[in-house]
C-alpha cells in the first residue's frame, strides 16, 4: 500500500507537510507562501513553563497553527483528530491510507529512529506525512529530510504518543476540501496583518516585547543563577532558534522569500525592499546564535559577554519593531 505522493524537502516541518499535502491535492503553493499566509513568524517567552529544565522560548506559533491559519485564509478545510487509544489511532491512519489519503502527523522528535543523535531531544511539535505501508512498516515523508524513510508500527506509536510538553496524543490531519479558485491576494494581506499584530502586541509574553524581555533577562540570569544555568538557558534559546523548526534566522529568510513572492502577486515594490530588510535581520539572528554557541562551548573569552549578548538581542528587537511597523503600513 503505497500512495502516489511527491516528497519535497523543506526548511521547516509544518510548512513542508502543508505544502506537500496540498500539492498532492493539486494546489501548488511554496513553503514560504504557506508560512507567510499562515503567519508563521512569531516569538513567545514563557518563563513559568520549563522545557528541558529551561524557560519556554518559541520562535513559532502553537503546533498546527500555521497550516490552520493558511487553510482558513485560503478557504481550505482540514480535518484534525486526536485519539486517546493508540490502537484506534493506528486503525484510523490505515483506513486513510486505504482511502488514498496521505496523512499529516504531529510527533515527538526524541524517538524518531532516522533522526541523527544530535537532533534528538524532547520536542513534541514535529510534523511528517505517512503515505503508505509496506511489509508492516509505515512509509514516512519527513520534509526536513532529503529522502523518504519508514517506521515500524511500534516506532510510529512511540512518537505519536510521546510524553511531555505538548503531547501529540495521536494527532493526525489532512485536507478534505480545496476550492477551485483561491483568493491568494486577500490571504497574503490577512497573513501579513496578523503577523504584524502578533509581533507588535502590547503584552510582554509575545512579539518584540518578549524578545526584549529575554534580552534584559540574560545578565540577570548570569547574576542570580550563575554561568552554568545561564549557558544552559542560552543553549535552549538557540536550539529553539536554529535547530528545531529553523526558528529565528531561518524563519526570517523564509519570510523574506514570502515577501518576494507577495511583492509580485500584489504588485507592491515596497514588499520587495522589506524582503531584503527581514533577510538582513535574519543574518543578525544567526550571528547572535553563533555568539551564544561560543559562550556555551566556553570558546568566548570576552569580558562582559552576557551584557553584550543582551545588547545584541535588544538591537535585533529594535530593528524588528521598525520592520513590522513599515510592513503594516505597506499593506
Amino acid at each position: 500500500m503505497k500512495l502516489n505522493f511527491e516528497h519535497h524537502q523543506t526548511a521547516h516541518c509544518e510548512n513542508g507537510v502543508a505544502s506537500n499535502l496540498l500539492l498532492n491535492k493539486g494546489l501548488k503553493l511554496s513553503e514560504p507562501m504557506i508560512f507567510g499566509i499562515g503567519s508563521g513568524l512569531f516569538f513567545v517567552y514563557l518563563p513559568f513553563l520549563k522545557v528541558n529544565f529551561a524557560p519556554g522560548f518559541s520562535y513559532r506559533p502553537m503546533p498546527g497553527a500555521i497550516f490552520s491559519k493558511a487553510a482558513k485564509r485560503l478557504g481550505i478545510k482540514i480535518k484534525r483528530i486526536k485519539f486517546s487509544n493508540p490502537q484506534e489511532a493506528q486503525k484510523a491512519l490505515e483506513k486513510n491510507l486505504e482511502n488514498n489519503i496521505p496523512t499529516g502527523l504531529q510527533v515527538g522528535v526524541f524517538n524518531l529512529t532516522y533522526f541523527p543523535e544530535e537532533y534528538k531531544f524532547h520536542f513534541n511539535a514535529h510534523n511528517l506525512v505517512v503515505y503508505g505501508k509496506e511489509n508492516g512498516r509505515f512509509l514516512i515523508s519527513d520534509p526536513v529530510m532529503d529522502y523518504t524513510t519508514s517506521l515500524s508500527e511500534a516506532e510510529l506509536e512511540k512518537v505519536r504518543y510521546a510524553k511531555g510538553a505538548l503531547p501529540p496524543k495521536g494527532h493526525m490531519y489532512y485536507p478534505t476540501y480545496i476550492p477551485e479558485d483561491v483568493n491568494l491576494e486577500e490571504a497574503i494581506k490577512k497573513g501579513i496583518r496578523d503577523t504584524c499584530k502578533n509581533m507588535l502586541a502590547p503584552v510582554p509574553l509575545i512579539g518584540v516585547k518578549a524578545i526584549r524581555w529575554v534580552a534584559k533577562s540574560i545578565p540577570k540570569w548570569a547574576e542570580k543563577k550563575g554561568t552554568k544555568v545561564t549557558n544552559h538557558y542560552l543553549g535552549q534559546l538557540i536550539r529553539m532558534q536554529e535547530e528545531i523548526g529553523t526558528g529565528g534566522g531561518g524563519f526570517r529568510f523564509i519570510y523574506g522569500a514570502f515577501l518576494q513572492e507577495a511583492a509580485v502577486i500584489l504588485k507592491n515594490d515596497q514588499l520587495k525592499e522589506l524582503s531584503k530588510e527581514i533577510t538582513a535581520i535574519g543574518d543578525l539572528w544567526r550571528d547572535f546564535a553563533v555568539d551564544i554557541a561560543r559562550v556555551y562551548k566556553n570558546r568566548n573569552s570576552k569580558s562582559d559577554i552576557y551584557n553584550n549578548l543582551s545588547k545584541s538581542m535588544l538591537h535585533i528587537a529594535d530593528l524588528e519593531e521598525a520592520f513590522y511597523k513599515k510592513l503594516r503600513k505597506a499593506i
